[in-house]
Order: C-alpha cells, then structure tokens, then sequence
C-alpha cells in the first residue's frame, strides 16, 4: 500500500510541484484615435508571447498622459506633444518621458452626404469651428444649420485642431463626444453635419467607410486626405505623429512589443488600420525629455 501510494504522489502530485509560469503585464491607456490600431497590435503581439497579457484602454491623450505621471500606465497613447506642463509635473515626479512615434496619422474632416460639398480651405474649416460660419450656404453649401461635432477637451485630437487650425477656441456650439466613432455615427445621422476624426475611422484596407462624405482640404479641388500619394508628398496639410510615451527606456515584454510594432507584421497591422507605419527600426534616447526631440529613429 505504501508503495502505491507513493506511485501515486509521484504520478500525479509531481505535476503540482511545478513552478507557475508568470504573466507579465502591460498597461496601455490614452488616445481614442490610437487606441483600435493598438489593441489590434496588441492581440497580434499576445497571439505569439503567450506569457504577457496587454491591456489597452482609450479616454483621450490627457488621461493616458495623466496615468504615466501618476505611474498608473506603461505607456500613454497620445496623438499630441505633451504640454509644458505636462512635462513640468513629469520632473517633479521623477518621471523621465521618452516619446516613441509608431505610427502616423492624417486627420480628416467629415460631412453628411447630403450636403455635397467637396472641398473646403483650412480658413474656411476654421471659421466654422470658431462659429464664425454658421449656415452651409456661406461656404457653397445648402441653406441649412451647420451641427458641429468634436471631441471633449482632453482628446489629443481636440488640441491639434485648435493649435493647427484655428489657432483660437472652439465655438459653444461644438458637441463634445466621448469617442471618434461616436463622431463618425453623428455626422451619419445628422443632414447638416461635420466632424473631425482620424484616418483610420474613414477607411480600411484603402476603402472609405459608408454614409459619410470624406472632406478634400484646399482651394478648388483641394486634396483629399485618402490619397496616399499626396499624403506621402505632404500635399494634404493635416498628417501627425501618433506616440507612445514611456517612463525611462523599455525593457523586457514591453520593449518586445514596441519592437513587433515596427515588424512586417506590425506594420501591416498599422496600414490594415488605415494608419501610416513607421519604416525606420526603433531606436531611442534614454536621455529624451523633451518633444522637441521626438523619436523617430538615429
């Protein structure tokens, strides 16, 4: 009996004695233009390194930003520099940001069908974030209200526009939306509307998304923003980074997936998304805290 017993132990007790097999965790949270492509880089990335487990999480640039500094994320997603202020709480903290840019974007401005206008100029699209254009008509349009929709204060997207495009406030009027898709519905459902959303909300594998009317951007004919020739050449003016903000330099699972983002496999992830990839390798500086020195590559 007592070698039955031990048998026993040996057979099926041993199995028990083994070490468990830890999982190592990464926190990502921030930007709602960035968070789709990164969760979709994320369960590539968990399909082959079956030992981490990548939460990827949106609410805006400012609260990705505001995680890293309270050390409650190991990346914040963000597609806007970090403020001097930002960067300012970041040295009280000991925090040492290093920005890493994965990918590009193109941010487009879109409209209800109905409305047929094709084309519009920056100044034009900046008097009616302003309010100072009111009625499609003033721009070529229908005699119809225009329905503003944007994003609340601490999108990434909101800031750009307004630095890069109004270079003022938004107008009251403007409906503040939780996320871009509920942007991208919006405009479906309202005849005299436009909003601002990311590339990759407009279209996939190259093909527009329906119901909704892609804005070209200039005089005339102007340029539109799903040419990625013109994009490429710099022709369409609204093409930005999209970061990664880190604490210090990366290490071990988390710098594995900063490394499968800039592979073929990760980069046919980005472009699948409707983003741009980043073809040079990933390098940075450890000593980076500043976003005049954004990182590309050496």
């Amino acid at each position: 009996m007592v070698r039955l017993f031990i048998l026993f132990l040996f057979m099926f007790g041993l199995p028990a004695c083994r070490p468990v097999q830890t999982i190592e965790q990464v926190q990502i949270k921030g930007s709602d233009s960035e968070v789709a492509v990164v969760m979709a880089l994320a369960e590539s990335f968990m399909s082959h390194e079956h030992r981490v487990s990548v939460s990827v999480k949106g609410g805006g640039s400012g609260s990705g930003i505001a995680a890293l500094l309270n050390g409650k994320t190991d990346i914040a997603n963000s597609s806007r520099d970090m403020s001097a202020k930002e960067l300012e709480m970041a040295a009280v903290r000991n925090i040492r940001p290093i920005p890493v840019v994965f990918a590009e974007d193109v941010l487009v401005f879109i409209l209800h069908p109905s409305l047929q206008i094709r084309a519009l100029n920056l100044e034009q699209l900046a008097g009616i974030y302003r309010g100072d254009i009111r009625n499609w008509k003033e721009v070529g349009g229908p005699d119809r209200e225009i329905s503003l929709y944007g994003r609340q204060s601490n999108s990434g997207t909101y800031v750009y526009l307004r630095e890069k495009v109004l270079k003022s406030e938004y107008s009251s009027k403007v409906k503040g939306m939780n996320g871009t898709a509920q942007i991208v519905e919006a405009v479906k459902q309202d005849r005299g509307g436009i909003g601002y959303v990311s590339l990759g909300y407009v279209q996939h594998n190259g093909k527009p998304s329906a119901g909704i009317s892609v804005l070209r951007i200039g005089d005339g004919e102007g340029v539109s923003p799903l040419d990625a020739s013109a994009v490429a050449s710099g022709l369409y003016p609204l093409k930005r980074p999209l970061y990664h903000f880190l604490n210090g330099p990366a290490s071990g699972k988390l710098a594995a997936f900063l490394r499968f983002e800039r592979s073929e496999q990760g980069k046919a992830i980005i472009r699948e998304s409707g983003y741009i990839p980043i073809e040079l390798p990933l390098t940075y500086n450890a000593e980076v805290s500043s976003m005049a020195q954004p990182v590309y590559a050496k």
